[in-house]
């Protein structure tokens, strides 16, 4: 079907890139996610819908594998060994089973790094939550996908009634386990690194012969491009926070809920769009925690995510996104003026020319030894202060075995950041998942209350 996700059989470069860097465990780059169930799921219903989904979606009963001697991406092949049990569990709240204690329950869940000879995903249940709720901690690595496949992929699992009518059928076939065969991935991994080099050969070609169309517009893009390239891998060794600056393997999640309408109203003041609202609240709640950890700061160091889903990537798996790193005005306290400067920025930064050269950069970054890699690409994400990621959710209530989900928080990787701050938008709400390293924000409690201020602040200006 058209509208079905497709699955490449090798990791993208960018894929291979947030899979390689983890010899540095702080840029792990793991993706964590709780849905909040109204009530819980029936088990066998739960089971089946997930054994059928890991029998329609490759990634589920695939694990990557690198070819000796050789810098292609590593493939993906079905495991022999797949066990559904190790992938699904249960367990009881703890404490009143209220948010907070869930949460408390998800954050070393978190913290665990995944199994490599498994497959790179994780389900917990949770049941016993206040008012007979219960929640699905799910836990992913962002080499299988990004946040917008990732929700592309949990609808292939989820209904839109609480018991649909319609008869799935029988279940269908297993995917054949493919084995280890050392000389086959290398067979292969050199194949597909002679056809990127062809690939790369005939573009080469184009690009000479359209230089030679226009030599002095060529060489005008190409030092546009360089420029562009060169604050794209800029190291940035030291954060710009005064107080944010220690690192460690620790989470602390935390979330904030607010109206999707009023969010977007906001923007509307400004000509902007949702994000624009959403990350001016996050750096709002930012200079709020400075201001009250007595060191106010002017600017801080963002990555966003920039989404490049369209057209035939729509619907493939893995990662399709650029990041963008730029510093972000926080000292602004007028949430008008912060909402303008950051929607010109965002602008800005969507035009980069060196986005398009991003998986070409990830080839080069991973065809040099694994700690150089992770020391290069290291030097680029350490000195990052924060990262936003705003992913459309359902506009629609869905299901899931039985459970109406009544609310999902994303927690981002923060992969050498002090937080990541994730929006995930459901039905008329928005619900962001505040990611951070408690080494780098000491005083959770006051900054949470820092960050609802700093969306209280931007919805009333809608």
């Amino acid at each position: 079907m058209s509208d079905e996700m497709r699955f490449e059989d090798r990791m993208s470069d960018m894929d291979a890139l947030t899979w390689n860097i983890e010899k540095d465990p702080v840029l792990r780059s793991t993706i964590t996610a709780v849905a909040i169930l109204d009530r819980s799921p029936e088990r066998d219903r739960l089971l089946d819908k997930i054994e059928r989904g890991s029998r329609l979606i490759p990634r589920m009963r695939q694990r990557p594998v690198s070819a000796p001697l050789s810098a292609a991406p590593p493939r993906w092949i079905v495991d022999p060994s797949f066990d559904l049990t190790y992938h699904v569990r249960w367990m009881r709240a703890p404490g009143s089973g209220a948010l907070e204690d869930l949460l408390r329950v998800a954050e070393p869940i978190a913290m665990q790094g995944f199994d490599r000879a498994r497959p790179l995903w994780e389900f917990v249940v949770v049941e016993g939550l206040s008012e007979g709720r219960s929640a699905l901690i799910q836990k992913i690595h962002h080499a299988v996908t990004d946040g917008v496949g990732g929700v592309k992929m949990a609808l292939m699992l989820l209904d839109l009634e609480r018991d649909p009518s319609f008869d799935p059928g029988p279940l269908p076939p297993a995917p054949e386990p493919e084995h280890h065969d050392p000389v086959a991935l290398v067979r292969d991994a050199f194949g597909h690194e002679l056809r990127r080099q062809l690939g790369l050969i005939r573009r080469s070609r184009d690009q000479v012969l359209a230089a030679l169309r226009d030599p002095l517009d060529a060489a005008r893009r190409s030092v546009v491009a360089a420029s562009s390239v060169g604050r794209l891998l800029a190291p940035a060794f030291e954060p710009l926070s005064p107080v944010m600056r220690d690192r460690s393997l620790s989470v602390r999640f935390d979330t904030i809920t607010a109206p999707l309408s009023g969010l977007k109203a906001a923007a509307r003041t400004v000509d902007g769009k949702l994000n624009d609202a959403f990350v001016a609240a996050v750096a709002g709640g930012l200079r709020r925690y400075h201001e009250a950890m007595g060191a106010p700061v002017e600017a801080l160091r963002m990555t966003m995510p920039i989404n490049i889903r369209s057209g035939d990537n729509e619907l493939v798996a893995g990662n399709q996104f650029v990041p963008a790193r730029f510093a972000v005005p926080v000292g602004i306290a007028d949430p008008v003026e912060r909402m303008t400067a950051i929607r010109a920025l965002v602008r800005q930064q969507r035009s980069e020319p060196a986005l398009d050269f991003t998986e070409a950069i990830a080839g080069v970054l991973n065809r040099l030894p694994t700690t150089l890699t992770t020391q290069v690409f290291g030097s680029m994400l350490k000195g990052i202060d924060f990262i936003t990621s705003n992913v459309p959710g359902t506009p629609m209530p869905v299901y899931l075995a039985g459970a109406k989900l009544e609310g999902q928080f994303a927690f981002g990787p923060m992969t050498g950041s002090a937080l990541n701050a994730t929006l995930l938008s459901y039905c008329e709400d928005v619900q962001v998942g505040l990611n951070s390293d408690p080494a780098a924000i000491t005083d959770g409690a006051l900054f949470r209350a820092c960050m609802q201020e700093g969306f209280e602040e931007v919805l009333k200006v809608g």
